[in-house]
């Protein structure tokens, strides 16, 4: 597994390059946010996207996939987004939070049977500006996490040490967090609901 030291504010070019051309390449790569590691892929290529699945042991017709965007622009055009809920995401993004919105038909196939999508646009620069390079979300998942022993899901030498017969490449972006985000169903915007407390607090 290739190892790339990026951060969040000294972006290295010629390193990002690497990132992108992989996810153009279909392939699995590794990286920080403001929360967890997470794996990632292109959000728009249904065979990453299953392979990812098939690595977490995600069945996605009964479990919610989310995407990382660069911003609100392009959060729109995945998901649907109205008046109200636009209100929260900015009040409350970037940040720790996942929002299930309802899911735009821009999404690819293994979405189709899925009303909803998670939307995340983490406080860490370097998810961020993928999803601006790619040009659409990746979809992102966080590393399994040992709860015996959880500050090995925070440091990329043991995290790259375990995934590293199904990623690529993994970004060290240096130690990340423990805590997983705070997920917030947004499908009726007019009743808000947290149904998992993580790292954010929400703002309504």
């Amino acid at each position: 597994m290739k190892v790339l030291q990026i951060f969040e504010n000294n972006i290295n070019e010629r390193f990002m390059d690497q990132v992108i051309e992989a996810l153009n390449a279909g392939e699995v790569i590794i990286y920080p946010t403001d929360t967890l590691y997470a794996l990632g892929c292109d959000a728009l290529n249904n065979n990453a996207i299953q392979r990812i699945c098939r690595i977490k042991g995600i069945n996605p017709e009964k479990t919610n996939l989310s995407i990382i965007c660069s911003d609100l622009s392009q959060a729109a055009e995945y998901a649907r987004i109205d008046n109200r809920a636009f209100r929260i995401l900015k009040n409350n993004l970037p940040g720790a939070f996942t929002f299930i919105l309802p899911a735009s038909t821009t999404l690819p196939k293994v979405f189709k049977g899925r009303k909803t999508v998670g939307v995340r646009i983490p406080a860490n620069a370097i998810p961020c500006e993928i999803a601006a390079r790619l040009g659409n979300p990746i979809l992102t998942t966080s590393v399994e996490v040992d709860e015996d022993n959880p500050a090995e899901g925070c440091e990329p030498e043991s995290i790259a040490m375990h995934y590293e017969d199904v990623a690529s490449l993994i970004i060290d972006g240096g130690e990340g967090n423990v805590m997983p985000s705070t997920v917030v169903d947004l499908t009726d915007s007019s009743d808000p609901e947290v149904v998992r407390e993580g790292a954010g607090e929400l703002e309504v």
